[in-house]
C-alpha cells in the first residue's frame, strides 16, 4: 500500500518596498548613514521647481560608504529606533 505525500508549498509575496537614491550627509555611527533624499516638485502656481530633502537613516552592514557617496536604499523593518532603510548599492563614490 504506497502512501501519497503531497507537499504544498506557500509562497509569500513580499509587498513592493521603496528604493529611493540619495546622498549620504555626515555622520559618525556605527553601520548606520544619514541619507539625504532630495524631492523635486512644480509649484502649482510659479511652475518654479521647488527642492526639499529629507534625513532618513540607514544600516551599513560594513561601513563601505564615505561622505558624499550616491546611494541606493531599500525600505525595511524597523531595526532600532530610528533605522527604517538599508543600503542596497553604492551607486557612485565621491570625488
Amino acid at each position: 500500500m504506497s502512501e501519497e505525500t503531497t507537499e504544498t508549498t506557500t509562497t509569500v509575496t513580499r509587498n513592493d518596498r521603496k528604493v529611493p537614491r540619495g546622498l549620504r550627509g555626515l555622520g559618525q555611527d556605527d553601520k548606520t548613514i544619514v541619507v539625504q533624499l532630495e524631492d523635486r516638485k512644480k509649484h502649482r502656481r510659479y511652475a518654479k521647481v521647488m527642492r526639499s530633502t529629507k534625513k532618513v537613516k540607514a544600516h551599513d552592514e560594513g561601513n563601505t560608504v564615505g561622505v558624499g557617496d550616491r546611494v541606493r536604499i531599500m525600505e525595511t523593518r524597523p531595526l532600532s529606533a530610528t533605522k527604517r532603510w538599508r543600503l542596497v548599492e553604492i551607486l557612485e563614490k565621491a570625488k
